[in-house]
């Protein structure tokens, strides 16, 4: 179960509920992953509402990470996810607010 105190989520994932959280090194991932100089400019750049495909296989992919999941973006791009494209967007928003707050 997810503890949001520690900003994990739970999503349904391959079938499968599964937790996600971004942890210091799922942060460091994505801002190697995006080309960011640090958490201000990796925020900014997921801030936009802009994601492409890649990106929440990226977002989604680090927080399985970061959870203890052994699992690759390639992997993560094949998990179906009920809504679609939309569920996709939903669990790396739900992640990305349960890590960085309102705000983000």
């Amino acid at each position: 179960m997810a503890n949001k105190r520690r900003g994990e989520i739970e999503a349904e994932l391959g079938g499968v509920k599964r937790t996600l959280v971004l942890t210091l090194g799922a942060l460091a991932e994505l801002e190697s992953a995006f080309g960011a100089d640090d958490l201000v400019a990796l925020t900014e750049r997921i801030g936009t509402g802009r994601l492409k495909a890649l990106d929440l296989t990226r977002i989604i992919g680090a927080g399985l990470r970061g959870a203890g999941e052994a699992i690759t973006d390639d992997e993560v791009a094949g998990l179906v996810v009920d809504g679609g494209a939309q569920g996709y967007v939903r669990i790396a928003a739900a992640l990305i607010q349960a890590t960085f707050g309102d705000d983000a």
